[in-house]
C-alpha cells in the first residue's frame, strides 16, 4: 500500500497526489450541483448545515463525488495511480486551490505517517505546523497544517499554507481535501474552505441524505 502512494506523489515536490505533466484542465466554472433537498453533507462531527455559506456552491464531480466549492472558481483533473482522479478546483486568481483526491492507505494515520516519512518527497520548503486527529464519534480522520515556500504547478504567492485532511468517507473509503492559499492573508480562509468543503462532501457511488445517512445508489 505504502509504494502506491508514493507513486502518486512522485520524485518532486510532493504537493500533488498525481503524475507530473499529465491531465486535463478546464476554464469552464465549477456548475452549481443539486439542491439540498437532493443531497446531503458528509458525515462530519459538527451538525450538518442546511445549505451551503453565501458565496459557496454544491457541485457533483465528473469523478462521482460532490462537494461545495466557492462560486466561480475552475476545475482541473490531473490522472492518479490510485483510485479517481485528482480534482483540482482553482480561484479566478490562481492562488488559493482546493484538492480532492483517493487515498491509497489503510487509514488516514497511515496516511500521514507515509507522507512525513523521509521516503516521501515534501514541497520546497515544507514546515509542518500541526498534526491533529480528529476521530470523533462516527468521523475517522486527521488533519495535517503546513507552510511551504513553493507549490508545484501553483503561482509564486510568497509562503503557502495549507490545511491537509484524510478522512474516512460514508462509502468506507479514505480520501483527503486539502485547501492552498497565501499565508500572507491570514489562514483563516484555507480553513473555511476546507470545513465548507467537508461539510457537503458526499463520495463516488452513495446517496446522502439531509439526515447525513448514506446509502448505495
Amino acid at each position: 500500500m505504502s509504494l502506491v502512494l508514493t507513486l502518486v506523489v512522485g520524485k518532486g515536490d510532493g504537493d500533488d497526489r498525481s503524475r507530473k505533466g499529465q491531465g486535463h484542465s478546464s476554464s469552464a466554472p465549477v456548475t452549481r450541483g443539486p439542491s439540498p433537498a437532493s443531497g446531503s453533507p458528509t458525515p462530519t462531527p459538527s451538525p450538518s448545515p442546511s445549505a451551503p455559506p453565501a458565496g459557496y456552491e454544491l457541485h457533483d464531480d465528473g469523478e462521482g463525488f460532490r462537494v461545495a466549492v466557492p462560486e466561480g472558481w475552475t476545475r482541473a483533473t490531473v490522472p492518479s495511480e490510485y483510485g479517481m482522479a485528482v480534482v483540482n478546483f482553482r480561484s479566478p486568481d490562481q492562488e488559493h486551490r482546493l484538492q480532492v483526491y483517493e487515498v491509497s492507505e489503510a487509514s488516514p494515520e497511515a496516511s500521514f505517517d507515509l507522507y512525513l516519512s523521509d521516503q516521501t518527497a515534501k514541497p520546497r520548503g515544507f514546515k509542518q505546523l500541526g498534526l491533529t486527529n480528529l476521530d470523533e464519534g462516527d468521523f475517522t480522520g486527521s488533519r495535517l497544517e503546513y507552510l511551504a515556500d513553493a507549490i508545484r504547478n501553483e503561482p509564486d504567492v510568497g509562503t503557502w499554507h495549507v490545511y491537509d485532511e484524510r478522512f474516512v468517507a460514508a462509502d468506507g473509503k479514505i480520501y483527503a481535501l486539502a485547501a492552498y492559499g497565501p499565508d500572507a492573508d491570514g489562514r483563516e480562509d484555507e480553513l473555511e474552505l476546507l470545513t465548507t468543503a467537508l461539510a457537503w462532501f458526499c463520495p463516488p457511488g452513495m446517496n446522502c441524505d439531509p439526515a447525513g445517512n448514506a446509502a448505495l445508489d
